[in-house]
């Protein structure tokens, strides 16, 4: 629980006020004092915004995010008791990767960690600007909104040892709104990240999974038995959008990534009025998750049936072949195949053949209804 504290301690810090040191007092002695407690630090790592100008030329110009209402998310209410730290909450320590989770307590961001440093680096390196660039232009793009790329600066046993995560991700929640209708007692909302399922994976395929336990299992890409019932021109403008979101992503070398989607089911008495649908807030209509204005996959898309709202984000797109993590498990499963031909992960195969498989995963889960057909059956 104090790992999770002081890490959340850094990050508020780091957006609040711009770094996680004081700035430097008149006293020397003060200001040693302070060094030597940074280095000494084991969780609360000294946190610096990392290109700060670009994404904040994002949230104010292109997502209409002003600087106060983004840093009131991480602040705690005026004349509360509440410490700044407390506005992020814990989610846990999920996937492989070993990322750490944060909600801030409004829901409207998730904090997520990014330890590997094939993934940060080339996030930092390789496709931050491509992604800056494209996010601006692509105002319907599904890629995750990120605002904020965070990364320990100076030394201490914490950060040498690897005890606190280096680099934080800051990115929109599209779950936001679920707690709300917990509340009012309407059914929970479904979600799933997906990805190929058609690759190898180990945990699943060796032995028939008998050699893995069933919590690692969990980890591994959902699969969504059902379909999302659109009108032709929303089954457009949704394969336009990952058609340019995954172009990005394999001209760049990533693999690996997700398609996040929430289904949310609309009450009965309003299932076929779409306009009720934003009325009952399941369709947010403010910053973060606007512009473009509703509907849109990251506040909400009523389905042709009337009966669902559903959301969708891509994820994940920190996994590049070229990085040296990468390169490593492409030549370990190389070997493997010789032995045994399981065939490509999706951590190994190469950029193109997997925006293949994932566009076709995406397109498989449409279900495309004519206007004429729209009434239930």
């Amino acid at each position: 629980m104090a790992r999770q504290v002081k890490i959340a301690r850094s990050v508020v810090r780091a957006i609040t006020n711009g770094s996680g040191i004081e700035k430097r007092s008149q006293s020397p002695l003060k200001w040693i004092l302070v060094l030597f407690s940074v280095f000494f630090s084991l969780y609360q790592l000294t946190l610096r915004k990392i290109r700060p100008a670009d994404f904040a030329n994002l949230r104010r110009k292109h997502w209409q995010l002003s600087d106060d209402e983004y840093s009131s998310s991480f602040q705690a209410p005026e004349g509360g008791s509440g410490k700044q730290e407390e506005t992020l909450k814990a989610i846990g320590d999920m996937g492989f990767s070993g990322s750490t989770f944060y909600s801030t307590t409004d829901q409207k961001y998730l904090v997520k960690s990014v330890p590997r440093h094939s993934e940060h680096s080339y996030f930092r390196d390789d496709l931050l600007t491509p992604y800056v660039q494209h996010m601006a232009t692509h105002p319907r793009s599904l890629l995750v909104r990120i605002c904020d790329f965070l990364g320990a600066s100076g030394f201490s046993l914490g950060r040498i040892f690897r005890l606190a995560p280096s680099h934080h991700i800051v990115m929109e929640n599209i779950m936001y709104g679920r707690g709300i209708a917990k509340k009012r007692g309407e059914v929970d909302w479904e979600d799933w990240d997906l990805k190929p399922t058609s690759y190898f994976f180990p945990e699943r395929d060796i032995a028939d999974g008998a050699l893995t336990s069933e919590a690692t299992k969990e980890h591994l890409a959902d699969e969504f038995h059902d379909k999302i019932i659109l009108t032709r021109e929303q089954a457009d403008s949704f394969f336009e959008s990952f058609d340019a979101d995954t172009k990005l992503l394999a001209e760049h070398n990533a693999v690996d990534y997700s398609l996040f989607l929430v289904r949310i089911k609309v009450p009965p008495q309003e299932a076929r009025d779409d306009e009720a649908v934003a009325e009952s807030e399941l369709v947010p209509t403010a910053p973060p998750s606007v512009p473009p204005s509703p509907p849109s996959w990251r506040t909400g898309v009523p389905s042709a049936d009337g009966k669902h709202v559903f959301r969708a984000a891509i994820l994940d797109f920190f996994w590049a072949k070229h990085k040296i993590q990468p390169l490593i498990m492409t030549f370990l499963i190389s070997v493997w195949n010789l032995l045994t031909n399981s065939g490509h992960m999706s951590i190994t195969t190469t950029p193109e053949e997997y925006r293949e498989r994932f566009t076709k995963m995406c397109r498989g889960i449409v279900e495309i209804r004519e206007e004429a057909d729209t009434g239930e059956s």
